[in-house]
């Protein structure tokens, strides 16, 4: 039943916002260049790499030694914006169609992090990750990683239909409201490192 859900609202959604994201994908174009769409491997289900789609959103701007400047001096304008309302992860309707992620389900997050987690935290593997989640309409970028783990994980344990319908719905809200939005969000390697050194 989850997949056929998927599949009816992410088709629908995408035939509905073709328009939008067509203008989405010139402003990207003539501000950015291409490409366009910018994707990077994630793990799904069990921990099986795929390639999640994305807006881009930052420039390749480098520094003197022809290394990427640090992602927040990246971010344009324009990027901020599709952050800001969530517009960058459209794309990844595409991935729902595909069957690799769902609507709803634990975000999928760096392929590099896997190591990092404890054994309860992998869990969240056990199911689809989704575009939106239980830790996403719960705090988002407001909470600690902690935090969105536990979240994920109790998703695990608590999955179904009807809260699969109140996530989205709850989602929407959020969106519209841009809550609990931080571009500048602290990405997990470096929240362990500076607890490892205390």
């Amino acid at each position: 039943m989850k997949r056929i859900i998927d599949l009816v609202i992410s088709t629908f959604a995408l035939m509905l916002l073709f328009p939008f994201m067509l203008v989405i994908s010139i402003l990207v174009k003539w501000k950015l260049g291409s490409p366009i769409i910018f994707k990077q491997q994630r793990p799904g289900l069990n921990g099986r790499p795929f390639y999640l789609y994305k807006f881009r959103s930052m420039s390749d701007q480098k520094d003197g030694e022809g290394k990427l400047l640090p992602d927040y001096q990246r971010l344009t304008p324009l990027g901020t914006f599709l952050r800001k309302y969530s517009l960058d992860e459209l794309p990844q309707l595409m991935n729902v169609l595909k069957g690799d992620i769902s609507l709803v389900g634990p975000r999928p997050l760096l392929m590099e992090y896997i190591p990092l987690y404890s054994e309860e935290q992998a869990s969240r593997h056990q199911v689809k990750p989704g575009i939106t989640g239980w830790a996403q309409v719960n705090g988002r970028n407001a909470i600690t990683w902690e935090e969105k783990f536990e979240l994920d994980v109790w998703y695990v344990n608590h999955q179904s239909l009807f809260l699969d319908i109140k996530i989205l719905c709850l989602t929407v809200i959020k969106v519209i409201r841009s809550d609990d939005i931080h571009i500048d969000e602290q990405d997990f390697k470096g929240t362990i490192r500076k607890e490892s050194h205390g």
